[in-house]
């Protein structure tokens, strides 16, 4: 047992200042039951029904998901958790602080992972989950392997919990990053960054134009799925549209009308966020020299036509419903625009494995991830390049 920190400014949402940081295995089965049950707990609790991302986050937890990742990722040398992780997750996005403590549990580590101080009703959700799960007999271990804290930013508290850990996990801006890492972690403990990341997404005119209604619509939700469900926020959203193929424009007149129809029945601008979005389009108009062409489908959905790509194309990001898009002959004439910022490509109508190849071939920095339109949101243990269970336990070699 260590104990950890307290005071007026640590909120202990789960659990208290003494934790068991003794290491599990990857994958131990009391871990992947405990995320089973936890899936099951979400699927029946009805205000997870008004949130797609705690119901997205409850489907990842489920058995079989998890049996297929144990399988995948548990073979080979005899491995043991690190011992206890400090999480710091991002602001912006609800729900990640429960990937992160999953990846982390599966991985056979303690953990501490500090919240959004922002009261998302996500949060309170998995959170109140966890707490009953905790408190049958069958999880008493993994109660005392746990704590859940929130505090407002503070250098001191952020250094206390650091120099208790094995291991500390930073998920944020670049700026937030370089912050926490001037504040040390013991000389063996690993680090983790996640930070901020470029995503964008390829589609093949020729496969779009030969789309039916339904599927077309299909299309739609998916890549709604991919953006405005989180307002373009999650470091895998898509901010930028690459056409390819003959037939462009064709596949646009089709494709946009279908994105904002899809936005008119199920998103809900409010005043400030219709604001905010108008007021980035008056800025972009005047300072992109870059943009040729604005079309707005009211304030539902904003297209930024970019004739040529500037090199830091990592910088033309929006929100709410707000797309950069260029048209290319080739996908070799990204090569150029790929740097290290990139993380996730989403693609449709083109073979995955070619996009993969694109990416091996011209020995890109960048682009970690190849989905689907419809799969930028999935997270996964290989997360921004790195196996996060085997990252965050060791081998027990000869």
């Amino acid at each position: 047992m260590i104990r950890t920190p307290v005071g007026s400014d640590v909120v202990y949402l789960i659990g208290g200042e003494n934790i068991c940081t003794k290491p599990l295995q990857p994958f131990d089965e009391q871990v992947c039951d405990f995320l089973s049950d936890l899936s099951k707990q979400l699927a029946t609790t009805r205000a997870a029904d008004e949130n797609a991302d705690v119901n997205t986050f409850g489907f990842w937890c489920r058995r079989r998901h998890i049996d297929t990742l144990k399988e995948e990722h548990s073979g080979g040398a005899v491995r043991l958790g690190r011992g206890l992780m400090f999480h710091i997750t991002p602001a912006n996005v609800p729900v990640n602080f429960a990937y992160s403590f999953a990846f982390s549990l599966l991985a056979g580590n303690a953990n501490i992972i500090r919240v959004p101080t922002q009261l998302f009703p996500q949060v309170d959700i998995i959170c109140r989950s966890i707490s009953d799960l905790f408190e049958r007999k069958k999880y008493s271990e993994l109660k005392k392997m746990n704590a859940f804290v929130r505090y407002d930013s503070d250098d001191s508290i952020t250094g206390n919990f650091s120099s208790l850990c094995d291991g500390r996990i930073i998920w944020g801006g670049d700026q937030t990053i370089q912050n926490i890492r001037r504040i040390s972690i013991p000389a063996r403990s690993v680090e983790i960054t996640f930070a901020d990341r470029y995503s964008f997404c390829v589609m093949d005119s020729e496969a779009v134009v030969t789309l039916g209604v339904k599927d077309l619509r299909e299309l739609a939700r998916r890549f709604y799925n991919d953006t405005y469900l989180m307002d373009q926020n999650a470091c895998s959203t898509p901010h930028l549209v690459v056409w390819i193929g003959p037939e462009k424009e064709v596949a646009k007149k089709m494709f946009w009308p279908a994105v904002r129809d899809h936005v008119k029945r199920v998103y809900e601008f409010d005043i400030s966020v219709s604001y905010n979005k108008y007021s980035q389009l008056c800025h972009d108009a005047i300072n992109l020299d870059c943009v040729t062409k604005i079309t707005r489908y009211e304030n539902h959905l904003y297209r930024l036509a970019v004739e040529k790509l500037p090199l830091e194309v990592d910088k033309l990001r929006g929100k709410y419903g707000y797309f950069f898009e260029h048209d290319i002959d080739e996908i070799d004439t990204l090569v150029e625009i790929v740097n290290h910022k990139y993380q996730t490509l989403t693609y449709f109508g083109i073979e995955e494995n070619s996009l993969r190849q694109f990416v091996v071939n011209n020995r890109l920095l960048g682009i970690d991830r190849v989905v689907p339109v419809g799969r930028a949101l999935d997270m996964e243990i290989v997360w921004d390049g790195y196996d996060i269970v085997r990252t965050l336990s060791r081998v027990i070699g000869r």
